[in-house]
Parts: C-alpha cells; sequence; structure tokens
C-alpha cells in the first residue's frame, strides 16, 4: 500500500476554467523521502493543499479522480479526518504559530490530538531537540528561520506517518536546512513517507530517494536527477558591472538593540558607499532582519546611531518620515506583509511615477499576465515577485531586500537577479540583501558582511559569500 497516491486528478479552482492538474498521477512509499518540482505558479501547493484536505473542505474547486493517503481516497472526507493521517509544514510561518512560547505552539496539535500529559511533554522535548529549539523561547522575537524550524517542529511531535512539507527552507541557514533535511532522512528510514515541496534542489537532492516534476498540469517521475540537478541548480553568475563611488550612503557607529533586556545586536559598526551591493550574511537569529530594519528605520537602535549621506534634506531624525520612504524601499521577508492593493496592477502602480513604468516594471518581472489579479490569491513565489516590483517601482535611493529568493524556481531565481542587477546599473542604487541562497548569493554582493554574537565577525568581498556558503565553518574557525 502506498502512502501518497494521485490517480488521473484533475483540478480547477472554483470560479476558474483553467486546470491546475490535468488528468495528473504520482505517488510516495513509506520510507520514502520524495521531492515535487517544478516552475512557480504550477500547481506543487495545489498538490499539497489537495493531499491535506485544505482542497476542497477550506477552498473549493472540482476534483475528479482519486486522491489517496493510506490507500484511503479522502475527496470526501473532512479535513479533522485527513489531518490525523498526514502532517503538513505550509509556506509562510508566521500565518501558523498562535502561541506565545516554543513550547505551547508545539504542545497545541499534541493537546487536539488528545494525547497524555506525558507524552505531550516526551513530543515537545524531542521535537525541540530535533529541530534545536529552546522551549521557553517567545515566538515572536524569532527569526524567520527559526519560525520555519518552528512549524516543522509542532508538525513532527503530532507523529503521523506521513509528511508534507511545502518549501521547508525557506529561510533557513545551510546548517538549518542540512538539520531538517537530515532529520526527514532519519524519519524515513524509520518507516514515514514524506514529500517535500522545494526549490532549493541543491540542499535537497542528497537527501531525496524519488524526484517528481510538475508542468503543464501533468507529473512527471525524473529518472536522471543529477542531470535535472544540473539544468535546475547551476551558479548564477554576476554581470553586474556599476562601480559604486566614494560617497557613504550610511554609516553605522556602534550600534546595538536590545528587547526587554535580551540582546539582538551588541556592537554594529560598517559604511555603506553609494552603489554598492552588500550582503548580510550569519545563521538564523543572528539579527539580520533586526539590522536591516534599523538601517530602513523601522526600528530604533538601542544605543549607537546611524548616520545617513542620502540627502541632506532628508535629516538625521530617528524614525523614517515620508520623504525617507521615498528614497528607502524595503522588501520584507513575509510578502504578505506588503500586499494591499486588490489588484496586481494597482500593487505595483501604488508607488510608480506613471502607469507607464508600472507597466514596464510588471513586464520585466514577469507578472502583467497577473495584473488583474488580487495580489493574496497568487502562489508564494509569484507574491515575492509582485512586492519586489512594487518596491522597485518607486526607484529607491536604497533598496534593502530581506529573502527575496524564497519561492523562486531556478529559472525565475536568474531572471530576477538579472532584472535587479539591471535595474541597480540604470539607477545607481544602493543594494543590501539577505539570502541563504548559495545559487545566487555572490550574484548580488560586491561587499558581505558577516554578523555572529551582535557584531561585525568578517568582512570581504564575493570571496567571503562563497566561503560562508561553501566551505564548512570557515568563519567559525577564524
Amino acid at each position: 500500500m502506498k502512502a501518497i497516491e494521485l490517480k488521473n486528478v484533475t483540478f480547477s479552482y472554483e470560479g476558474y476554467e483553467a486546470k491546475v492538474l490535468d488528468d495528473a498521477c504520482f505517488s510516495v512509499e513509506y520510507g520514502e523521502v520524495a521531492l515535487l518540482s517544478g516552475f512557480s505558479g504550477q500547481g506543487k501547493s495545489t498538490v499539497l493543499s489537495l493531499l491535506a484536505g485544505i482542497i476542497p473542505n477550506i477552498t473549493p474547486g472540482d476534483i475528479k479522480g482519486e486522491v489517496l493517503i493510506g490507500g484511503e481516497d479522502i475527496t470526501e472526507r473532512k479535513m479533522s479526518d485527513v489531518c490525523r493521517k498526514v502532517g503538513v509544514v505550509l509556506q509562510n510561518a508566521e500565518s501558523q504559530i498562535i502561541q506565545q512560547l516554543v513550547e505551547d505552539e508545539i504542545a497545541f496539535g499534541c493537546e487536539n490530538f488528545a494525547f497524555t500529559c506525558d507524552k505531550i511533554k516526551d513530543c515537545v522535548d524531542r521535537a525541540c531537540r530535533q529541530m534545536q529549539l529552546n522551549p521557553q523561547w517567545k515566538t515572536r522575537t524569532l527569526s524567520g528561520g527559526q519560525k520555519q524550524r518552528l512549524i516543522t517542529a509542532a508538525t513532527l511531535a503530532t507523529e503521523q506517518k506521513i509528511l508534507v512539507l511545502d518549501e521547508p527552507l525557506a529561510n533557513l541557514d545551510k546548517p538549518g536546512a542540512e538539520l531538517l533535511m537530515n532529520t526527514l532522512r532519519q524519519l524515513a528510514l524509520s518507516g514515514y513517507a514524506v514529500l517535500v515541496v522545494e526549490h532549493r534542489l541543491d540542499m535537497v537532492f542528497p537527501y531525496v530517494d524519488a524526484v517528481w516534476s510538475i508542468s503543464n498540469g501533468k507529473i512527471t517521475a525524473v529518472k536522471n536527477k543529477q542531470e535535472y540537478l544540473s539544468a535546475q541548480a547551476e551558479h548564477i553568475q554576476d554581470t553586474c558591472c556599476l562601480h559604486k563611488v566614494e560617497k557613504t550612503v550610511l554609516r553605522l557607529d556602534h550600534i546595538g538593540f536590545s528587547v526587554k533586556g535580551h540582546e539582538i545586536l551588541q556592537d554594529i559598526s560598517f559604511e555603506i558607499k553609494k552603489g554598492e551591493r552588500v550582503l548580510l550574511l550569519g545563521e538564523n537569529g543572528c539579527g539580520k532582519t533586526t539590522l536591516m530594519r534599523l538601517i530602513a528605520r523601522l526600528y530604533q537602535p538601542s544605543k549607537g546611531s546611524i548616520i545617513q549621506g542620502i540627502d541632506a534634506k532628508l535629516g538625521q531624525k530617528v524614525k523614517g518620515t515620508s520623504s525617507w520612504f521615498k528614497r528607502v524601499g524595503m522588501v520584507y521577508q513575509n510578502p504578505n506583509y506588503q500586499l494591499f492593493m486588490p489588484t496586481v496592477q494597482q500593487e505595483v502602480a501604488f508607488g510608480a511615477e506613471s502607469a507607464e513604468y508600472a507597466e514596464k516594471i510588471m513586464q520585466m518581472f514577469g507578472i502583467a499576465h497577473l495584473a488583474e489579479r488580487h495580489p493574496q490569491s497568487l502562489s508564494e513565489g509569484q507574491k515575492r515577485r509582485v512586492s519586489i516590483a512594487s518596491v522597485v517601482a518607486t526607484k529607491p535611493s536604497v533598496l534593502l531586500l530581506d529573502e527575496p529568493t524564497v519561492g523562486q524556481d531556478y529559472a525565475g531565481l536568474r531572471e530576477m537577479v538579472y532584472i535587479l542587477n539591471q535595474l541597480h546599473e540604470q539607477s545607481g542604487n544602493t543594494m543590501i540583501t539577505i539570502t541563504h541562497d548559495m545559487r545566487c548569493a555572490e550574484a548580488l554582493c560586491d561587499r558581505a558582511i558577516y554578523i555572529e554574537n551582535g557584531v561585525v565577525s568578517a568582512e570581504g568581498g564575493k570571496d567571503l559569500a562563497h566561503k560562508y556558503f561553501y566551505v564548512t565553518n570557515v568563519l567559525k574557525c577564524k
């Protein structure tokens, strides 16, 4: 008996004629880690929503064929029944976390499954060990990568033997990604069935037994994994020719940041030059996103100062003003925080200098065909492109990018890097990026800054970025 099986499944969302799946077939065995891969918007998340019972219980649509879990067709079953069999880790970790403490979040599902108190404690302890989490951490203070590990831990704790994970490596650094994939590999060896949807193929391939590719509504088995990986995970080259000037745009002078006695950043000092592309490196929870928000004037430093040289008229106020945010654009880690207009076209046009320029940007980012769609109806990869397009359409002098490549297939990633560098050359903007994607990090970098234990541990060029991603523990061994 197969753990997961789609038999001749055809599906279209309610109100849409287009078929997301068209006579699709695939399967996952117990004892196996399987990967479902494909371009953004091709239906990977739809498959997982079918397996989790989200479709049709929450999201309606027209289903034909059989969706089998443990040999049982679940298309007519309640979502609560399906969840007893299938553990699900969805995209967008923040929308799934409801408790204030890590241990309470992990225990929540166990309590719903009516586990005994002793078993709940054992499950929480084990899940925390597996995902290297402190049960007493406050969930709202976690980094994006730590939140990703938390929702995974909460799913592992409920002990379903069938696991489906949608972009589980999103926002995870390399050690976190290896930790998760090793855990999934061990679970499969103990008899679990694991299905992963992921774009970071270089991180996933060493751990998977089977690879499936989805395209145009069909799902096909990949026969030659190495050939497929080579085609999808090539290192992206830097084509940017813009040279920075010596004018200082921002100077961080002994910056520190604390929240209720918890010190996140201790003593950060460095300068950023006009036209420079700066890459912020560091493991999950080191404070990269906090630092970027300080630079954006969304947070105020607990000590030290950030002196800007963008425009003397903007002044040196600690908090950002409307004039400041016309010159400084930030793309958040979670695109849902930025998408608020009723259509993609209106989203991109909101801060653009003209409707014509907004149309040009949509064409560049390959989202023009989504112009009349509601941004929140898109896939996570499409949302990411829309959120970036809406910010760059404002022509910011300083562009801040927090994990801009999450949810992008290889073709989309390569195209996005090219577009960002093209716009960088045209505008001469200063670009500061956080990414854990080794395929594109060096292509977005003139200078790299490594944050560790609240301070700048190392500075360098592309060589530092290369060492961070490819040389084991090189920075920690300094």
